[in-house]
């Protein structure tokens, strides 16, 4: 082991949506199991800002300016290639700097913020990739070329093969034409976006290490095959599992509004903080719970409640709960609740994992339907709606999965697939032996 503090980890997030939280909370982890090393974790102002300070050896540093603290998606890409790799060298600069002329022994990011990959080489360090999107999405843009090859792209692909099985590449026999993220085969191969994850994928080839938060539940085929082209893979356990949980602030009240409520039987709705249901299908997606007389807790921003039916909240108040914020992991470990109304977003379904509780998936964007597909076909912890939601579809899924027997078989397996991942990460388990190899691999940096 060396010196103490003679380590320095540089961590660079992506900032936009959950990134943030996803990496800070491998850094909150590596600089419990390293205390000799330190860890500066890079964000832009606005993400940082709110950060807890919870270890003396992990600081925060602002990234250069030139990078947009939020906004969509494809424009933080954009600007992140726009600035990087310049911008990046200059953050490691501060870093070091700032850690008292500490030099890098190490660059850890998102894989997001794939242009690192070739400052770290070019300065001679490894690097370290977290991905922390669904590992079966990584598998498929690792392998576009191969997609490409096989089925062509866009008109040739959509609508007409959109059924297709990937059954040609191991680990994505469950999956279809249709599941994957867009830009991989359709719905733009050639924009920045779509470039974007294409280097991403390539980059991923040449890293010292990918970690990958994930479940205890793919098969041996799928382990393997997920990192038989990466130099090191390392599947971790959740995040939220992996790092001590954070006080979280319940500003709305939800979890007393919650411990009001019999033992499964609230339905916890979120399709997510960047982007909700088209305004049309979220009139009917209401519709549909009012008629269900479910009690339910709804995370919907208060720009987005134009879009209810007239009336919806003064006739639903006495069973239902509208908030514009939500301590989510603790809402969906709440006894009360039934199941999550999701789109999806991986650490979403594994929070809900983590907790339990079955899900309704409505995929929205990027890797999600692959997710839905999964939890579907895969685990069986979930069944995806119509889309888009129709208000008879809605209720018809709702009544199984709160009365049916469906229900029933989907709540023991999300249960089961909790219980595997949490023996995974005791002493000795896979997912445990995993995050020690990163922190020893960390340490010999």
């Amino acid at each position: 082991m060396m010196a103490p503090h003679l380590l320095h980890i540089v961590m660079f997030a992506f900032p936009f949506d959950d990134h943030v939280g996803q990496l800070y909370a491998l850094a909150r982890a590596l600089a419990s199991a390293v205390p000799e090393a330190t860890f500066s974790f890079v964000s832009t102002n606005e993400t940082i800002i709110s950060l807890p300070r919870v270890a003396e050896n992990l600081h925060c540093i602002p990234f250069e300016d030139g990078v947009p603290d939020l906004g969509p998606s494809a424009r933080v890409i954009e600007r992140i290639l726009y600035v990087a790799p310049e911008k990046i060298k200059k953050t490691l600069k501060k870093a070091v700097a700032s850690a008292g002329g500490l030099p890098v022994t190490c660059v850890l990011s998102d894989a997001f913020v794939w242009p690192t990959e070739s400052v770290a080489e070019e300065m001679r360090l490894p690097w370290i990739a977290l991905f922390s999107g669904f590992p079966l999405a990584m598998l498929a843009h690792i392998h576009t070329g191969d997609l490409h090859d096989r089925f062509g792209v866009e008109e040739q692909v959509m609508p007409a093969l959109a059924e297709e099985p990937l059954d040609f590449i191991p680990g994505l026999a469950a999956m279809r034409i249709c599941d994957l993220p867009v830009g991989i085969l359709f719905g733009g191969t050639t924009t920045d976006y779509a470039l974007h994850f294409n280097g991403m994928g390539n980059s991923l080839l040449r890293a010292a290490a990918v970690v990958v938060p994930t479940l205890a539940g793919f098969d041996h085929e799928q382990y393997s095959t997920m990192f038989a082209k990466l130099k090191k893979g390392l599947l971790i356990g959740p995040l939220n599992l992996v790092s001590p949980l954070l006080p979280c602030q319940d500003r709305e009240g939800c979890i007393r509004w919650l411990s009001h409520r019999p033992a499964h039987s609230v339905a916890y709705i979120s399709f997510g903080t960047v982007v909700t249901l088209p305004g049309d299908e979220l009139a009917e997606f209401a519709r549909g719970l009012e008629d269900t007389q479910v009690r339910f807790l709804w995370f919907l921003k208060s720009e987005h409640r134009s879009w209810l039916p007239e009336g919806f909240e003064e006739r639903t108040w006495s069973r239902g709960k509208l908030v514009s914020w939500v301590p989510q992991l603790p809402v969906l470990c709440h006894p009360a609740v039934a199941v999550f109304v999701t789109n999806c977003g991986w650490s979403s379904a594994l929070e809900s994992i983590s907790a339990g509780v079955p899900m309704l998936c409505r995929p929205i964007f990027g890797d999600q339907r692959m997710v839905a597909r999964a939890l579907e076909e895969i685990w069986g912890a979930g069944t995806e709606l119509d889309e888009p939601i129709t208000r008879i579809s809605f209720m018809a899924a709702m009544e199984g999965i709160m009365k049916g027997t469906d229900g029933k078989r989907m709540r023991k397996r999300a249960q089961k697939l909790r219980e595997r991942t949490r023996e995974a990460m005791l002493p000795g388990g896979r997912l445990s032996e995993n995050f020690n190899a990163l922190v020893e691999f960390v340490r010999r940096c």
